[in-house]
């Protein structure tokens, strides 16, 4: 299965989040045996890391998880366009699956 294409914007500055359920075959994937991680880079071929976002399966058996950034991190961010990525995996690595990827448009904060 190949990677969803999703671009997101990150308002410099404030808090982001945004939530998932996942589906197989119309019914909600099972998380139980599964946590998520995502991160964020200038370039895809960056060491740098921009953020790390906290991600979070809030519902295991409805297949809802979540990945956020506080507005103390996205106001270390610089204005621009970033790369990342969301995976899913196992607590042993032995299956990773990479959920989402796009470009993440980070808009300058005007009020500080």
């Amino acid at each position: 299965m190949s990677a969803g294409k999703y671009n997101i914007t990150i308002e410099q500055g404030a808090d982001f989040a945004l939530a998932f359920t996942l589906k197989e075959d119309d019914s909600a994937k099972d998380l139980s045996d599964y946590s998520a991680r995502a991160q964020m880079r200038a370039k895809k071929s960056s060491t740098d890391i921009a953020a790390t976002f906290v991600c979070a399966v809030t519902d295991a058996s409805a297949g809802k998880l979540t990945m956020k950034l506080s507005n103390n991190t996205t106001k270390q961010l610089s204005p621009g366009t970033y790369f990342y990525d969301l995976e899913l995996f196992t607590a042993s690595d032995a299956n990773v699956t990479r959920l989402l990827e796009g470009t993440a448009t980070v808009t300058a904060e005007v009020t500080r």
